[in-house]
């Protein structure tokens, strides 16, 4: 019988390239879902694969139609402050991630959710537990974990041990564009948590 796999949603962002690096997973799974950034993440996430030997699945869903705020080109919602909100983002992902994870005999998905995150319903403890409740009652009862949402993303970094330079030059954190814009939230956070840890180290 083929064994049971774990797979991390893999976005090539700060905090999803140091969970792989924390928990190398089986699988990874990157999902185009329509978003500016989408070929810069999947660049980021095929050479992080590459890196930790890790098998890499990409998923392209285009539902760009349906986005909001910074990583779309439609306008901000009137129902969140944030400009980087994208209505049901994270759910929508986790559902596309488990539809293939039955096809791969895989058991839990991990995302990389990190304390921090909790500004967004969908990076709360609340949210986590909903969604693998949901995700495990249906076919195939696979699992929603978030392994370091305990951890801010500075935490992160430090004990994933990744080289803060690797960190600079294939993370990518820009919710606007396939480069860094250094003017959105993701990027502003990407810039501040490697600049915490370089002082750190000092």
């Amino acid at each position: 019988m083929e064994s049971m796999k774990k797979c991390l949603l893999l976005s090539g962002g700060i905090d999803s390239v140091c969970l792989a690096f924390l928990v190398k997973p089986d699988i990874a799974i990157t999902i185009d879902y329509g978003q500016l950034a989408a070929k810069a993440e999947i660049k980021s996430s095929k050479f992080i694969c590459e890196k930790l030997g890790i098998l890499h699945e990409i998923i392209k869903i285009d539902c760009s139609q349906l986005g909001m705020g910074d990583l779309s080109n439609n306008p901000m919602s009137k129902y969140n402050e944030f400009s980087d909100w994208w209505p049901y983002r994270n759910q929508l992902l986790i559902t596309l991630c488990a539809m293939k994870a039955i096809q791969l005999n895989v058991v839990e998905i991990m995302i990389a959710s990190v304390a921090n995150d909790s500004s967004h319903f969908d990076g709360s403890q609340n949210f986590i537990e909903c969604i693998d409740k949901l995700i495990s009652i249906q076919e195939g009862t696979v699992r929603v974990s978030a392994p370091v949402n305990h951890l801010t993303t500075v935490e992160l970094i430090k004990n994933s041990k990744v080289d803060l330079n690797f960190l600079r030059s294939w993370a990518h954190s820009c919710h606007k564009s396939n480069y860094p814009c250094g003017k959105c939230r993701g990027c502003y956070k990407h810039y501040e948590a490697l600049e915490i840890c370089a002082k750190s180290l000092i």
